[in-house]
């Protein structure tokens, strides 16, 4: 027991969010004036009693995790998986002391580095000299040890052209370059990182794993939240599957990306019309509105045979016209490594507008990707900019099949994505 680092009893939190009623009917300015003054007196109380102010006629309370219960030793690299709102950003705010749980309870044993959003803990006024020093303050290390790492530091970020300008200047690559290198190199005995990763350009992000393995290797320990299953296996032994807030699965890393891979397997249709959709960043408005999986029969399905054709549907729906709008089928495999891509361009060019609804049908007449698990995302965007993006919107199974019509099934293989449809023959023999 004497090397639990983070031990997490019944963790829960609840969030209480409002919600508006629109009952479209006409009120005098009395009642207008009544009700405002209502809210004021109300929302006067709360601020006085301590309670946040809920903006909303009516109100619903969110559990954001729920019994959440593990322990983690020190020198771990534990990697936390799960889909958009399984509670794994509260998880970590929690663990980072951001945040205080509404149930349970969380011991940790030493110091935490954070790193949640791009440029969490900076002062937007000050240098990147300045927030070096500021970072490793707050972290509790004396000047002369920040001096010590601080060339360290720059060299990493690759910011020393810009070390005397304030970060607000900073595009949020220099940010999250600089946030990474102060909470890695500091020190910490727990490091906590989020999927701000995914800011940085593809030799950065192996850097910072590189450095994130580093860190584990000198006794101290990792908590790292990625959609990129690649990352976690190459980083992590363990892994904790979060979904809807309770854990689903911990234990190795391998296990737990497979568990997590084959519970995204159950749905051929997704329903799309809120902004609200987890899959869906909140700043899009709905367009693509539904995408479903088939056979050549139209019949909805998420399990295909190996050289199977494949069938993508997709409805969109806009109220205001889009002209040259360009649709992206991204298949991605279950570590996260896209494998194949469908655009509307390489066919539709300059030819697809939407001004109401429109059905698109794409037709993959031989779908010869490894047996395994795929998950399929969809991007929409106009001249204006991506206008919709549903990660994930489908997942799907390709399971092994006599590809060749020689008799015999194709042996599973690591070595590639694809089974070519080749053809060997005996030119000469001696």
């Amino acid at each position: 027991m004497s090397d639990i680092v983070i031990k997490a009893e019944h963790l829960g939190k609840k969030y209480v969010i409002g919600h508006q009623i629109d009952n479209h009917t006409y009120l005098a300015l009395r009642d207008v004036i009544t009700n405002h003054a209502q809210t004021i007196w109300s929302k006067t109380k709360d601020l006085v009693k301590g309670k946040p102010i809920i903006y909303g006629d009516e109100l619903e309370e969110v559990w954001a995790l729920k019994d959440v219960s593990f322990d983690i030793h020190r020198g771990e690299v534990v990697g936390i998986i799960g889909r958009n709102g399984a509670g794994k950003s509260t998880l970590l705010k929690i663990l980072s002391r951001i945040t205080e749980p509404s149930t349970g309870r969380v011991a940790i044993k030493g110091r935490v580095a954070s790193l949640l959003e791009v440029g969490t803990g900076f002062h937007p006024e000050l240098t990147g000299r300045e927030n070096i020093y500021l970072n490793g303050t707050i972290l509790g290390m004396t000047r002369k040890e920040i001096k010590t790492k601080f060339d360290e530091i720059v060299a990493f970020a690759e910011i020393d052209k810009f070390l005397d300008t304030p970060v607000k200047r900073y595009s949020s690559g220099m940010y999250v370059r600089l946030a990474f290198a102060v909470a890695a190199h500091l020190e910490p005995e727990i490091l906590v990182v989020d999927e701000v990763l995914a800011v940085g350009d593809a030799e950065f992000q192996k850097k910072c794993l590189g450095k994130m393995g580093d860190v584990a290797h000198d006794g101290r320990t990792v908590l790292f939240v990625s959609h990129n299953m690649t990352a976690v296996n190459a980083l992590c032994k363990r892994g904790v599957v979060l979904e809807q807030g309770n854990i689903g699965f911990q234990g190795p890393a391998k296990d737990a990306i497979s568990n997590y891979a084959r519970k995204q397997h159950s749905v051929v249709m997704a329903d799309l019309d809120t902004s609200s959709h987890s899959s869906r960043l909140t700043k899009y408005v709905p367009i693509i509105r539904r995408i479903t999986l088939a056979s050549v029969d139209n019949s909805p399905r998420n399990t295909f045979a190996l050289g199977e054709p494949i069938v993508f549907k997709v409805v969109l729906e806009s109220e205001q016209a889009l002209s040259h709008v360009i649709v992206g089928l991204h298949v991605y495999n279950f570590m996260g490594q896209r494998v194949v891509t469908f655009h509307t361009r390489d066919q539709l060019a300059g030819t697809l507008n939407v001004n109401g609804k429109v059905i698109l049908s794409c037709l993959w007449n031989e779908c010869n990707l490894m047996p395994g698990q795929y998950t399929l995302v969809v991007g929409l965007a106009s001249v204006s900019g991506q206008e919709d993006r549903i990660d994930p919107a489908l997942s799907f199974t390709v399971i092994e099949f006599d590809y060749y019509g020689t008799g015999r099934i194709p042996p599973s293989r690591t070595d590639g994505y694809f089974l070519p449809r080749c053809q060997w023959e005996i030119v000469e023999e001696r």
